[in-house]
């Protein structure tokens, strides 16, 4: 069979349990869109940024970290403007991140400013 290794590969994960790391495939991609509220400020949303910004210094799990706001031509964002990948290891950096008191911070001040959040997670491939 042409696909016989990755048939194998998931049998194995399958019957092993599954796994807590994503290591033989790549590194967890934590995507997260933001739609902000009519009339949040330029100011608002500079904070907002700068906190994001801030978590990779306090909180050791992240190990790859980037933003950016949209730029497309396409006319196809629904109103997203801001687009940040946060990089773990694998999902116990993930599990670490998200009950971690400078994230918890992060989402008090953005909350008020938020209309809609999108959020993807996906392991890179290789």
């Amino acid at each position: 069979m042409k696909h016989q290794p990755l048939v194998l590969v998931l049998a194995a994960l399958v019957l092993g349990g599954g796994c807590t790391s994503f290591s033989h495939f790549g590194k967890l991609r934590h995507v997260v869109l933001f739609k902000f509220k009519d009339g949040t400020t330029k100011e608002q949303t500079r904070a907002i940024e700068a906190k994001f910004g801030g978590l990779p210094s306090r909180i050791p799990s992240i190990v790859g970290f980037e933003w950016g706001t949209d730029v497309s031509v396409e006319d196809k964002a629904d109103g997203f403007t801001h687009c940040f990948v946060v990089t773990f290891e694998d999902a116990a950096g993930r599990a670490a991140y998200l009950p971690h008191p400078a994230h918890k911070e992060f989402v008090e001040l953005l909350l008020p400013s938020l209309d809609k959040v999108l959020v993807v997670d996906y392991v890179a491939a290789k």
